[in-house]
C-alpha cells in the first residue's frame, strides 16, 4: 500500500469510528432536546382548557422562549468553547430538563410566559453548540452528511414524541391528581436529566481526548481539522467581532430566518392543525389524542428520507445554495396545499411537503458557515446566525394563529430569493477561486 493509500486509509477508518460513536448519541440529545421545546404545542390541546388561556396565550408564550434563547445564545457557545464541550452540554442539558418539569406546575399566563422564557435560558447553546463541536471532528467535504445525520434528531423527534405525547396525555390523565399535559412535561424532561449526566463520561471535549481513537488516527483527524482552519482563517474570520461584523453572516441570517418561521410554525400548530382538519372523522373522543400523535408522524417520515437524500447530494456536488433554494421551493409548494387543500387528507400531504423541503434545508445550510468562519469567530458566528434567524420562532406561533398557514408560502418565497444571493455572493465566487487554483496547481 503507498503512503496516498495508506492516508485515504486512516481518514476512512477514522472519520466511521468517529460518526458511529458520535452522531447517534448527539442526535439522542436533540431529540429530546426538540421534545422539550415543542411538547407545548401538544400539551395545548388540553392546557388552554384546564387553565383557562386562550392559544394567543399559548402562541405567545411559545414565541418567548426565543426571548431568552435570542439573548443567550452567543455567550452560551462562546462559554462552551472556553469551560469545554462535555461540561457545558452536561449543564444545559440537566437545566433545561428542570424547567421543562417545572414547567408542570404553571398556573396562568404569568407564569407560562416565565417557564417559557427560562427554558429558553437554559437550552441557549445547545443547538450552535453541537454544530460548532461538529466542526472540530470533520472535514467539510463530511458535514452535511454527519449534520443531516445529527438533525434527522428533528422528525424523529415527532415520530417518537407525539405518539409517545398523546399516549402520555390519554393514559395519565387524573395520575396522582395531575392532568395528562402536567405528567406530559414532567415524564418528557426526566430523560434530558439523565442523558446531560451521561455527556459527563460519554462525550470527549476534542479529537486530542478520545481514546477510543488510535493514536495514528488522531493525528490524522487533528491535522486535518488545523489545516482547514488554516484555509478558513485565509478566506474569513477568525475573531468573534468579524463574524458579527461579517455581512455574509447577516447574508445567512435572513436565509435561516425563513427556515425559523417555517420549522417552529409547525413546532407550534402541527398537532392543531391535524386535529382541526381531522376531527369530523373521530367520532370518539377516546384515544384521540393519540391518532392525532400517529398522523403528525407522517410529515417527519418523509423528512427522514428528505434530508438523506438531499444531504448527500450537498456533499457530491457541493452545491449547498442552489440545494436550499429547490427545498424551499418545494416547501413553498407543499404549505399551498396545506392552506388550500379541499380535503383533510389533501392538506396533510401539503403538511408533508412543506416538512420535508424545511426540513431537507437544515443539513444543507449548516455547511455554509464553516466555508468562510474558523476558530472562535465559527463559534460566534454558527450561535448569531441561530440565535437572531429564530426571531422567527417569536414571530411564527403568533402568524399562523392569526392568519392561517397562507402567509408561510410568501415567507418560503423569501428564502429561495435569499438562498439565490448567497449562491452568487458566497458559493459561485468560492466555487471559482477553488477551480483557478486547482488550474494553477495542474499548470
Amino acid at each position: 500500500m503507498d503512503a496516498t493509500s495508506d492516508k485515504t486509509a486512516i481518514g476512512k477508518r477514522t472519520l466511521a469510528k468517529v460518526a458511529w460513536r458520535l452522531v447517534p448519541f448527539l442526535a439522542l440529545l436533540y431529540v429530546f432536546n426538540i421534545i422539550d421545546r415543542s411538547n407545548v404545542g401538544f400539551a395545548r390541546l388540553k392546557m388552554t382548557e384546564d387553565l383557562s388561556l386562550s392559544d394567543d396565550v399559548i402562541d405567545y408564550g411559545y414565541g418567548l422562549f426565543y426571548v431568552g434563547y435570542l439573548l443567550f445564545e452567543v455567550p452560551s457557545n462562546l462559554l462552551l468553547r472556553r469551560f469545554g464541550a462535555r461540561a457545558w452540554i452536561a449543564r444545559i442539558m440537566v437545566t433545561w430538563g428542570l424547567v421543562s418539569m417545572l414547567t408542570a406546575f404553571v398556573t396562568g399566563p404569568g407564569s407560562y410566559y416565565g417557564a417559557r422564557i427560562l427554558l429558553g435560558v437554559a437550552e441557549a447553546g445547545f443547538f450552535p453548540g453541537i454544530i460548532y463541536y461538529l466542526t472540530a471532528w470533520f472535514p467539510a467535504a463530511q458535514r452535511a452528511r454527519v449534520v443531516a445525520g445529527f438533525m434527522l434528531a428533528i422528525p424523529i423527534s415527532t415520530i417518537l414524541g407525539n405518539p409517545i405525547s398523546g399516549a402520555i396525555m390519554d393514559r395519565f390523565q387524573g395520575t396522582g391528581g395531575l392532568a395528562g399535559w402536567q405528567w406530559l412535561f414532567i415524564l418528557e424532561g426526566i430523560p434530558a436529566i439523565l442523558l446531560g449526566a451521561s455527556v459527563l463520561w460519554y462525550l470527549p471535549d476534542g479529537p486530542g481526548d478520545a481514546a477510543w481513537l488510535a493514536a495514528d488516527e488522531r493525528d490524522w483527524l487533528e491535522r486535518e481539522i488545523v489545516a482547514e482552519v488554516g484555509v478558513r482563517s485565509s478566506v474569513g474570520g477568525h475573531d468573534k467581532l468579524s463574524a458579527l461584523a461579517d455581512p455574509r453572516v447577516w447574508l445567512l441570517i435572513a436565509l435561516y430566518f425563513s427556515v425559523a418561521v417555517g420549522t417552529n410554525a409547525t413546532g407550534s400548530y402541527l398537532p392543531k392543525l391535524v386535529k382541526d382538519s381531522f376531527e369530523p372523522i373521530f367520532t370518539s373522543s377516546d384515544g384521540t389524542y393519540w391518532k392525532i400523535g400517529l398522523l403528525t408522524t407522517l410529515p417527519s417520515i418523509l423528512s427522514v428520507i428528505a434530508m438523506l437524500v438531499v444531504s448527500r447530494i450537498s456533499d457530491r456536488t457541493k452545491a449547498r445554495a442552489t440545494l436550499v433554494a429547490g427545498a424551499l421551493s418545494a416547501a413553498a409548494v407543499g404549505w399551498y396545499f396545506a392552506w388550500q387543500g379541499g380535503d383533510p387528507w389533501t392538506k396533510l400531504a401539503g403538511l408533508c411537503v412543506a416538512q420535508a423541503g424545511m426540513m431537507a434545508v437544515l443539513p444543507v445550510f449548516w455547511a455554509l458557515p464553516p466555508l468562510f468562519l474558523g476558530g472562535v469567530a465559527a463559534a460566534a458566528g454558527i450561535a448569531l446566525i441561530n440565535s437572531v434567524a429564530n426571531i422567527g420562532g417569536i414571530i411564527a406561533p403568533r402568524l399562523v394563529g392569526a392568519f392561517g398557514v397562507g402567509p408561510l408560502v410568501a415567507v418560503m418565497l423569501w428564502g429561495v430569493a435569499m438562498a439565490l444571493v448567497v449562491w452568487r455572493l458566497l458559493e459561485w465566487p468560492m466555487r471559482m477561486a477553488r477551480k483557478n487554483q486547482e488550474h494553477i496547481s495542474r499548470g
